[in-house]
């Protein structure tokens, strides 16, 4: 079961610590330069073909991707940005081992 309103609150400090890619073009690239992405959180309204390409993408770098119940508005707003946000992506080890106890 998943504490949602614990990981957005997370996702503020991540944020506010610089451990956070924004938005699914630059994880994608961030991806495929190699950069360490520990977790994917994919706003729960994203469209059909986004959804596709985030899953594929984690699928094929062997990333761990989890889809929030949460809208794109919530998850802007829980990291500090103005408009929607289709996904962030976790690139510190710790904020990830503390995330991984709110989806048990």
């Amino acid at each position: 079961m998943m504490d949602g309103k614990r990981i957005l609150s997370s996702l503020g400090l991540c944020a506010k610590a610089g451990r956070l890619i924004f938005g699914v073009p630059m994880i994608i690239e961030a991806m495929q330069k190699g950069k360490r992405i520990y977790l994917v959180l994919e706003a729960g309204d994203t469209s059909e073909n986004t959804h596709k390409k985030i899953t594929d993408k984690c699928s094929f770098y062997q990333v761990e991707k989890i889809r929030l119940d949460a809208d794109g508005g919530a998850l802007a707003s829980a990291v500090g940005k103005s408009s929607s946000l289709a996904a962030v992506a976790i690139t510190d080890e710790g904020f990830y081992k503390m995330m991984g106890k709110y989806f048990e």
